[in-house]
């Protein structure tokens, strides 16, 4: 069997060839270029988080980003969104937000005599919770069905989602009035969180003359469709992970679980999640296989978010918090042995 011929999993569960979904090592980089060329237009200076946006994307994932206002968390998300040609929706998420608002509605139809489905705005390949932790748990949790299975059931009868499936984020710091704690399964869903920091001078100072007298997302146009996304995400899925990089991405997660400054550790989804993202990253990198690095540079942003100190049962988030969370996933990847010939 030829390497064009390896057979792998589509996004949808189906086995396919790698010549069938018209991607290979040359278009996966041409097409993911024009991607980070295309949202890089609107994000100054931010390439880091422009590409975790991107493998989030490709590795079937969803992500966090969370800054304080002003530092262009939902720019990213819509240009990111308005890169594809997809659908995109944007929730404004605010205390009085309903459930329903998110996952949609039965009304009863007089005419017909029947109930009829109103879809909600979770219906979309991108969608953009905005300020999420501005609504209560309630609603924060209409989001868990959808960002896991890829679903929403209401009232009894359950309705896929558009492929591919994104959620992109943002929140504010805990620290800001009005906000809600997102609990630990919500936090778990998403693959990754990322902050923005503040511009340099010279980016900020460019901001200034690119959007005096025009919103640069105006000048964004789809470089991308939904399908060829689905296609570049069925190539990703197929790079190769040796059982030694396998083991060695369990064994930085249980070293997390075991830490003593941790109450909480990294679940088995995100283990599973940092060796998808560690694919994606991997082929951004132009090779077919994970290396070890690969998972070392995907700790933190897979990481962080899920663990929460020992000291007080202090989430991991804040100055302190982070400091600390910093410290522990160095000192896990200083003690669990690197696999030796992981290709």
């Amino acid at each position: 069997m030829t390497d064009d011929q390896t057979t792998m999993t589509a996004p949808g569960g189906a086995s396919t060839s790698r010549a069938a979904t018209g991607v290979d090592a040359a278009v996966f980089a041409e097409t993911t270029d024009a991607l980070i060329s295309s949202v890089s237009q609107v994000i100054d200076g931010k390439p880091d988080a422009v590409r975790a946006a991107l493998v989030c994307l490709l590795a079937e994932g969803h992500l966090l980003i969370e800054d304080v206002p002003g530092v262009g968390k939902t720019m990213l998300a819509r240009a990111l969104g308005a890169s594809i040609r997809a659908t995109v929706r944007r929730i404004q998420f605010t205390p009085d937000l309903l459930p329903s608002d998110v996952t949609g509605v039965s009304v009863y139809d007089q005419s017909e005599g029947r109930f009829e489905f109103k879809p909600g705005a979770i219906f979309a390949h991108v969608v953009i919770a905005d300020e999420i932790n501005r609504s209560s748990p309630k609603t924060q949790s209409a989001l868990l069905e959808a960002m896991e299975e890829r679903q929403v059931t209401v009232d009894g009868t359950s309705r896929g989602l558009p492929d591919p499936f994104l959620v992109v984020a943002t929140q504010n710091p805990m620290e800001m009035e009005g906000t809600y704690a997102l609990p630990e399964a919500q936090r778990d869903r998403f693959m990754m969180r990322i902050s923005m920091g503040y511009p340099d001078a010279a980016n900020e100072a460019l901001m200034l003359r690119q959007r005096d007298t025009a919103n640069p997302l105006d000048a964004i146009r789809p470089v991308i469709s939904a399908e060829r996304v689905a296609a570049l995400i069925a190539w990703a899925r197929s790079v190769h992970v040796s059982p030694a990089v396998e083991e060695y991405a369990v064994a930085l997660s249980r070293a997390t679980r075991e830490h003593s400054d941790l109450r909480l550790g990294a679940s088995p989804r995100a283990t599973l999640q940092l060796v998808r993202a560690a694919k994606v990253w991997a082929a951004l990198e132009g090779r077919e296989y994970v290396i070890p690095d690969d998972l070392v540079t995907l700790l933190e942003p897979v990481f962080a978010h899920r663990l929460i100190a020992a000291r007080g049962g202090a989430m991991a988030r804040g100055r302190g918090g982070a400091d600390l969370v910093t410290s522990v996933l160095d000192s896990v990847v200083r003690s669990v042995r690197v696999p030796v010939a992981a290709r």
